[in-house]
């Protein structure tokens, strides 16, 4: 063997090593946050039990990571890019380590939600990383692949949180529920300090105004999002948390076209790729979360299974992305991302639309498992492509910024579809009897249907790809963000 060979096949397999050990860490570090958005739904009744409060203060241990995972994103992957993006993964991961313990151990139910909050801001700085950090590590051919994996596993933690809580819960206890993330946490910390490379992004000093402007903007909107449901959409504080919210994003908007180094160039969204994808990704959280939140209270409620039972009922939805995810990376490399998310989008609208339609006080397992089926296969079709169109469509210094914007969308979209679906349950029907329940389900589930399907209708939009010259493999096709600033 010549040495260049043997050279060639040791870069070979320090190339592979970097790969994989980049897809386990930021893999289980956004499993870690994902889960934490609704795992701990199923938990409320016992938490109540053991810590006491009213249902304001159990719902606030919801809100409370909700608000400040979504309000931090884009703060936390800008801070990655002006200090160091492994530095700053592994500030967040520690922070958000802690809050679990915290959090596992908490005495009352005002100390929990302030651990809850805690945990949120080391989510939003650990997580928009972990696509920064994976993008990196791996060679741009085997992308596809790697962003299916790591979207496979962040869908299986969003969907899985209400089973994996209430699994928990029903077997061990609610506080394991944290406990959880406190070995993950401390296996991944001297894993990422040891596997994961430092980058940086553009270097531009952190910008402060677009960073009050956009932080003060999503909390309000948000928390208006979060508290409308169980408040009433007319009282003062969600009235004033929405249109202050609402004028704070205006602002950002504004200042960001002008600014000199702003946070969130407003120029990336000139892109049709960069628009489009944001959009469909923002209108899938929407229609999902809303969907996974009265289904899963639908089959416990209604239906009367426990929250395993319930859980395990639901995996062709929810571990779909873990079978089909990765085929979808790889096919995303092949014939490019705008066919694969629109497809997947479409199917699981159609999911959607056949579970509103068989939903009834006593449906069989049998006539929910095609909705189930359809929604998860769209849903495994949908993670992995969109993070490679997110991740494409800008520079690479700027895919810090791209993928912080992009996880906070998702997380507004998130809110916004708990808020208007439940808002939706309750006009038109309720919880006092199964009846009532399957009244208000139905037109929940139609809507959380349109929506993903709007959704697939936006990433039609997505530029399709050409060949790249003189390669003969497909490529993206360039966008204006890809393009030399102007100054």
């Amino acid at each position: 063997m010549s040495e260049h060979t043997a050279g060639t096949g040791k870069r070979t397999a320090t190339e592979r090593s970097r790969t994989v050990w980049a897809l386990v860490i930021t893999g289980v570090a956004g499993f870690m946050a994902a889960l934490d958005n609704l795992v701990v739904t199923t938990a409320l009744p016992s938490i109540r039990k053991d810590l006491g409060g009213a249902l304001g203060d159990l719902e606030w241990t919801v809100s409370a990571y909700t608000l400040t995972f979504a309000v931090l994103l884009m703060f936390g992957a800008a801070l990655g890019d002006r200090f160091g993006r492994r530095r700053l993964f592994l500030a967040g991961l520690a922070v958000f380590t802690g809050a679990s313990a915290l959090a596992a151990m908490a005495p009352g139910i005002d100390s929990l939600i302030a651990a809850r909050a805690v945990q949120g801001v080391g989510a939003a700085v650990m997580m928009p990383l972990t696509l920064t950090l994976l993008t990196a590590a791996v060679p741009a051919a085997k992308r596809g692949m790697a962003y299916g994996i790591w979207g496979a596993v962040n869908g299986l933690a969003v969907a899985s949180g209400p089973l994996i809580g209430g699994s928990l819960t029903q077997h061990v206890s609610w506080h394991w529920i944290f406990w959880l993330n406190v070995p993950l946490g401390l296996a991944l910390l001297p894993l990422a300090r040891l596997r994961l490379d430092e980058s940086r992004g553009t270097g531009a000093p952190l910008d402060v105004p677009g960073t009050l402007l956009a932080s003060g903007g999503l909390f309000g909107v948000v928390y208006g999002l979060v508290r409308g449901p169980s408040d009433g959409w007319t009282s003062a504080l969600v009235l004033t948390g929405l249109f202050a919210g609402t004028a704070l994003l205006t602002g950002f908007v504004l200042y960001s076209t002008r600014a000199k180094n702003p946070m969130l160039p407003m120029r990336l969204f000139r892109s049709r790729a960069f628009s489009g994808i944001n959009a469909a990704s923002m209108l899938m959280f929407l229609g999902m979360f809303g969907s996974i939140f009265l289904l899963s209270q639908y089959m416990q409620g209604v239906l009367g299974y426990s929250p395993t039972e319930a859980g395990l009922r639901m995996l062709p939805w929810t571990g779909m992305p873990m079978l089909v995810a990765p085929v979808a990376g790889i096919l995303s490399d092949r014939v490019g991302g705008r066919p694969v998310v629109a497809t997947g989008l479409f199917l699981q609208a159609a999911g959607l639309a056949h579970l509103a339609w068989v939903a009834t006080a006593d449906a069989s397992y049998a006539v929910q498992l095609p909705g189930l089926i359809l929604s998860g296969i769209g849903m495994a079709l949908f993670f992995a492509p969109a993070s490679n169109l997110v991740m494409s469509s800008v520079r690479p210094a700027e895919q810090g910024i791209a993928s912080g914007a992009n996880n906070a969308l998702r997380e507004v979209g998130g809110a916004l579809g708990v808020a208007i679906m439940s808002s939706i349950f309750s006009a038109q029907g309720g919880y006092e009897s199964a009846r009532a329940f399957v009244d208000g389900l139905r037109p929940a589930l139609v809507t959380g249907a349109a929506v993903v399907a709007l959704a697939g209708a936006a990433a039609l939009f997505i530029p399709s790809r050409r060949r790249a010259p003189g390669t003969g493999a497909p490529a993206d096709q360039p966008s204006p963000a890809l393009e030399p600033a102007a100054g």
